[in-house]
This record gives C-alpha cells, structure tokens and sequence, in this order.
C-alpha cells in the first residue's frame, strides 16, 4: 500500500481507544505482566508511546519540513518514558496518552502537510537520508507493533493454562 497522510492518521488516531479497550479497568498483573524481565510491560507500552509522541514524531516531522536536510535528528531514548509511570494509575496514563497523541495530530495538521512534502527529507543517526512520508509510516506501524506487543504479553500469560491447545494458538508460538 502506498503512503496516505489520510490512512495513517486514521490509525494514528484511533490507537489511544485501542489501548483503552485493551487495558482500562484490567488487574495490576495485567498491567504489569512481562515475557522477560527486561521487555515492556503494557503500562511501559503507555508509557513509552507517550513519550514517543511528545519527542519524537512531531519534532522529527518539523525537522523535516524546515528544509534543512542536513539536520540530524536527536536520538530517541525508548526508556525515557519510566518517570511518566512513578505513582500513576493505569486510568491517568491511557488519559495522558490520549490527550498526547490529540495534541500531536493537532500538530501534524497545523503543519499542513502537503503530497510534496512526503519527499522531503531529514537525516538519521543510523539510516542517513529518510523521508516525512517514511517517519510517518513508522510512527503508523511503531503503533501496530506496540499494539501487537501487548496482545502477544498479555496471552503469554495464560501459555500453560491453556493446555494442548497451545498447539493451535499461534500468538503463543
């Protein structure tokens, strides 16, 4: 599929209700359940996608469309989201997340972005050369994936309680 400003802000802005569905009103062990000690929690998704929006995409996006193509963009921390969970509900952080991702895409449309900006492009540490419409299908699929992370977290923890059906259920495979 070709990139769509339009397509992607329909995604962009319904993953705060996905997020909701999935997780207001669940238990702490929801909350907090992990494949690995060292993986993300679906709380830590919250945490992190929130800090993504006020970080990442938007001041990427900006950098882009200042025209200097020679400005390399500031690393991303994925774990600089910790401070936003001490002492939080899991209630006020899907709330933040929420208000967060609709301030960013009030951003995005006040930068009117144009079919000729989506070749524009900003520079990478790693990649080099990367385009507005490339950071904008990440942001779109960094979304699918965290999304999809927590499903797969959170039916890992019913793995044994599931018995021989295991065999069928390839999220757990």
């Amino acid at each position: 599929m070709e990139f769509k400003l339009d397509q992607a802000t329909e995604v962009l802005r319904q993953t705060p209700a996905v997020l909701d569905a999935l997780l207001r009103g669940k238990s702490a062990v929801w909350l907090n359940c992990k494949k690995t000690p060292e993986s993300f929690s679906p709380l830590d998704v919250v945490g992190h996608l929130t800090h993504a929006d006020k970080t990442d995409w938007i001041p990427r996006a900006r950098m882009i469309l200042s025209c200097n193509e020679s400005a390399t963009f500031e690393p991303f921390d994925r774990f600089a989201f910790q401070p936003l969970l001490a002492n939080r509900t899991a209630e006020s952080l899907l709330d933040e997340f929420a208000e967060s991702r609709r301030q960013s895409l009030q951003m995005l449309r006040e930068l009117s972005v144009e079919e000729r900006h989506l070749e524009m492009t900003g520079m990478h540490l790693e990649f080099g050369a990367v385009k507005l419409s490339n950071l904008l299908a990440t942001w779109v699929v960094h979304d699918f994936g965290h999304i999809s992370q927590i499903v797969k977290i959170m039916s890992n923890e019913y793995r044994e309680a599931v018995g021989a059906w295991r065999a069928y259920l390839t999220i757990l495979q």
